[in-house]
């Protein structure tokens, strides 16, 4: 939508918990109920703060009283929640391009392509100009630094790819709707790999290996460690076929994107916002939900501790996180709330973007500081329920919720942030500001030219095929069948004479290759974290 489109006037209302149209003309702070004014006090930080809006209060916008987030609060996570139409976009639009101006980087999921505006200035519509007089607004247009990518280069974007090994098997799982056994066996597969040193690049790689390790020669290689059986195998590589067949391959490969990319500022000190363009796999849910895990799960890896800091590093904001949720295993699930937990001191801020708080599971819940409560429907007894379930997740407040959160209009909210001390602030109504930057897509042949511009295109552009486990596993196959006396049976050969097919890989010199690899460490298992995701050497 353009920006005159998406700031409509709030819905009427007279009393406390409703909204309405008309300022504040005149009515100062000091005249306020003593509920209005310890709200306002709430509020009141000393230090950097993000500017969200101005004060909903008995049906009037207040605009001397500021609804803000400090700044050095940002790396204790948030929810911005609310039904389709309320104006979650651009109140992440809003909050990227502030932390953007404050030095601070922001990664941002681009679902409907229509977030790509951030790079370019606003326009000044009737309703822009309304919204900044309502809530004193000094509105300039402004577009921000951006960078623009696309999973496997699917879309106008820098390819984003990853590894196999990389990406690790608890996510993988996710992503082939694998049950906990099978899930259990994959990472059985990814054990093994490990520890020979037959590094998984793509998926022809992965399938090559449970090939293999259902082969005669490869039962024997697992023995040791548990076994795999032919049907969970048969399961997994029927799985890798059904992926590939939905063209999900060039997701997989190298080169594989450096997560670092993600925290560059520019010569003037402000964030770049990367963008990751998914309208061309929005109707792959499982896949770019996932693979937003394994970016911030990568990064986990790689970032030192920094503990409280006067910013954070990183904002990484999680659209749709739902579909990250949905039918996840247990590990998966344990792994997301470590995640949160501990990515928070190293400088790293997550907000989930969703319908409702009952999206997110408790334990993640409980994580999220800052919350941005958009309009709820209540039009059947679900939304009732849910409805309620919001409510009470909040704490206690002047406002009655329920009314309120079923009146907000667009670009109307509920809020409670972290103070600068780190406790709750008052729950507030607060309409929200204009983002400076434009709300709506930019023109694609724009896009196109940002990306072929940019320093990290020909990093990425071109997919990388090298050596890897597939080659290694066929070239000594073949040379295990060259190799065969003519006319010897082979159950005639003695077990100690004839090296397995593994044996014959990691004595080869092509397998001493995969030491040219990033991240690959022959002769120990590849150190794996959260998700099983692997540990790469920068």
């Amino acid at each position: 939508m353009h920006d005159s489109e998406t700031m409509p006037s709030a819905a009427p209302g007279s009393a406390p918990g409703t909204t309405g149209n008309a300022p504040a003309a005149g009515r100062s702070a000091a005249a306020l109920p003593q509920e209005a004014l310890e709200i306002a006090s709430g509020y009141a930080f000393s230090g950097p703060a993000l500017d969200l809006g101005a004060l909903l209060w008995d049906g009037q916008c207040l605009p001397d009283v500021q609804i803000r987030i400090p700044l050095p609060m940002l790396n204790r996570h948030g929810l911005v929640a609310g039904a389709t139409g309320t104006g979650k976009t651009k109140t992440l639009q809003l909050i990227a391009e502030q932390l953007s101006a404050q030095g601070v980087p922001v990664f941002l999921a681009d679902i409907k392509g229509d977030v790509s505006g951030i790079s370019a200035p606003g326009v000044a519509g009737d309703k822009v100009q309304e919204r900044a007089r309502d809530v004193h607004q000094e509105w300039t247009p402004t577009g921000y630094p951006a960078e623009f990518y696309a999973l496997g280069g699917m879309g106008h974007g820098i390819p984003v790819r990853a590894t196999i090994t990389s990406f690790g098997p608890v996510l993988l799982s996710k992503v082939l709707q694998l049950n906990q056994t099978q899930e259990q066996s994959l990472g059985l597969i990814f054990h093994y790999a490990d520890q020979k040193g037959l590094e998984l690049v793509d998926l022809k790689d992965l399938r090559a290996v449970v090939t293999f390790l259902t082969s005669d020669e490869g039962k024997q290689e697992l023995k040791g460690i548990g076994g795999l059986s032919t049907a969970t195998a048969g399961v997994i590589l029927r799985s890798l076929t059904a992926f590939e067949a939905q063209g999900m391959s060039p997701f997989f490969g190298e080169p594989e994107f450096d997560t670092s990319e993600l925290l560059r500022t520019v010569s003037d000190g402000r964030g770049v916002v990367s963008v990751l363009e998914l309208p061309e796999v929005q109707d792959k849910p499982q896949l770019f939900s996932t693979f937003l895990m394994w970016l911030l799960a990568d990064l986990f890896h790689d970032l030192p501790e920094v503990g409280d800091a006067d910013k954070p590093k990183l904002v990484f904001f999680f659209d749709e996180a739902h579909l990250l949720f949905n039918d996840a295993s247990k590990a998966f699930l344990d792994s997301i709330t470590q995640t949160v937990r501990l990515i928070r001191s190293k400088g790293v801020g997550v907000f989930f973007v969703t319908q409702t708080p009952k999206d997110v599971p408790a334990d993640v819940l409980g994580q999220l500081g800052n919350r941005v409560q958009h309009a709820l429907r209540a039009f059947t007894p679900d939304d009732q329920k849910a409805l309620r379930a919001t409510v009470k997740t909040f704490p206690n407040s002047a406002y009655d919720l329920e009314e309120l959160l079923t009146g907000l209009g667009t670009g109307e909210a509920v809020v409670t942030v972290l103070s600068e001390k780190g406790a709750p602030t008052p729950v507030a109504a607060t309409r929200l500001r204009a983002p400076g930057s434009l709300m709506g897509p930019v023109d694609s042949a724009v896009l196109d030219r940002a990306v072929t511009a940019s320093p990290l295109y020909g990093r990425y552009a071109q997919a990388v095929d090298r050596e890897s486990a597939y080659e290694k596993l066929t070239v000594a196959r073949e040379g295990a069948v060259g190799s065969a006396p003519k006319g010897a049976p082979a159950k005639g050969r003695a077990a100690k004479e004839e090296a397995s097919v593994v044996e014959q890989v990691v004595g080869s010199g092509l397998f001493k290759s995969l030491a040219r690899s990033v991240g690959t460490q022959i002769g120990r298992e590849i150190t794996r974290s959260l998700f099983g995701t692997a540990r790469r050497r920068r």
